[in-house]
């Protein structure tokens, strides 16, 4: 059976940063092109609605922002045993609790991925408004580059698409 790995960008793009997810996601399906075993997924804030394409991943990389004590734009990863932590449950966006229990729902239906990863950004702000801030924006690259190598760590080395000027 082929691995299948599941890139999930939550969060809503009206509001700034918490849109980071969804912008990565449009950011590799735009300048790569990544192999069928790879299911890229703008998730927005759908909660449940993901569970379907949770449970046809067998490794899952979650992306977006999450509020800690650390620098805005700054990139923190997450196991799953500390995802489903109460201290890291409590700093995430409200959409996540949805991610979290869907998840879980799941791991009921002995469904879930054999590994799940949160991938995260620090936002500077989560004010109602179009586009990343300044200080998350240079982030965009640092993830998409986190990203290429744990694809690397799979064997899987996404081609570069070439851009028409």
């Amino acid at each position: 059976m082929n691995q299948t790995i599941g890139i999930l960008g939550i969060g809503n793009t009206l509001l700034q940063d918490e849109g980071f997810g969804p912008h990565i996601i449009e950011q590799i399906e735009t300048r790569f092109q990544v192999p069928e075993t790879v299911k890229l997924l703008d998730g927005g804030t759908a909660g449940i609605l993901l569970g379907p394409f949770i449970e046809s991943v067998n490794t899952l990389y979650i992306v977006d922002t999450v509020k800690l004590n650390a620098p805005s734009g700054s990139i923190q990863c997450f196991s799953e045993k500390e995802i489903s932590t109460k201290d890291i449950q409590t700093r995430m966006s409200p959409h996540q609790v949805g991610i979290l229990e869907t998840l879980e729902l799941c791991r009921l239906r002995g469904k879930a991925p054999d590994k799940v990863e949160m991938l995260t950004v620090v936002p500077e702000t989560l004010n109602t408004g179009i586009g990343l801030s300044g200080q998350v924006a240079p982030a965009v690259e640092k993830m998409i580059s986190l990203i290429m190598k744990r694809l690397a760590n799979h064997g899987i080395i996404p081609e570069k698409l070439t851009t028409v000027s």
